[in-house]
């Protein structure tokens, strides 16, 4: 059917796009309150599980980085962890092997959530991301960690196989906002001088900072504190960017 003279056709509108710093920061809104119900850290527990994890790789990449041997690694069901390396990089390669730990979770929650920014290649996300679970498997050295490890590795590959692109959009942002808010969840930790790991107590990571440098470990638990805020921040500023 033709238009009448004068008058121009009437288009189909189409749906407004969905915009992407809402939908992170209602995702970020999202855990943040889950963290404050009465059963929240049990809802997100294996996400937290996964924030430890990203932990104690950090400190074993970064002790690769500065020369030094990565052994293996421990995930408790309560949460913590332990990374195991060796080798005498000096004072300041220690400090970095700290610190290394202390931003792993925000730096990969924040390369989650940019490279989750369109849907259209979540599913080799997520394929990576189970990929690289199994990887980890090899540095594990508990049962509790390998049988964690090897079921998000499923769970992830189950994701890709199944979900639509956009659950499993929803799945990679979700897991991206809880790596970078783990900052967050233990900011005690940063301001604590020791920490019980297995039943033992151990100098806490700023404690390791304060020791082989300068300057009491609470100073240091404020500026990685601060180091972890920017890198979410500039995550979420990249991730919400026209492409």
């Amino acid at each position: 059917m033709s238009a009448l003279p004068g008058i121009p056709p009437r288009l189909p509108v189409a749906a407004a796009p969905e915009h992407p710093l809402r939908a992170l920061l209602w995702v970020l809104m999202l855990i943040v309150v889950i963290w404050q119900l009465p059963y929240g850290q049990a809802i997100l527990y294996p996400f937290s599980l996964l924030a430890t994890c990203a932990h104690e790789l950090g400190h074993g990449l970064t002790a690769l980085l500065v020369g030094a041997e990565f052994h293996s690694f421990v995930l408790h069901a309560d949460g913590t962890g332990m990374a195991t390396w060796q080798g005498s990089p000096g004072r300041l390669a220690t400090a970095l092997v700290a610190v290394g730990g202390l931003l792993a979770p925000s730096i990969g929650g924040s390369l989650l959530l940019i490279l989750a920014r369109s849907t259209r290649q979540t599913r080799l996300l997520l394929w990576l991301v189970a990929g690289s679970l199994l990887v980890v498997v090899w540095w594990t050295r508990n049962p509790f960690g390998i049988i964690f490890l090897l079921a998000c590795a499923v769970f992830f590959a189950i994701a890709a196989l199944w979900l639509s692109d956009r659950s499993a959009a929803f799945i990679l942002r979700l897991t991206g906002a809880v790596l970078c808010l783990s900052w967050f969840q233990h900011l005690d930790y940063m301001f604590s001088a020791s920490a019980s790991v297995g039943g033992m107590d151990h100098p806490s990571d700023t404690a390791v900072i304060a020791r082989e440098l300068w300057l009491p470990y609470w100073f240091w638990g404020g500026v990685i504190a601060t180091m972890s805020l920017a890198v979410l921040t500039f995550g979420l500023w990249v991730a919400t960017r026209p492409r």
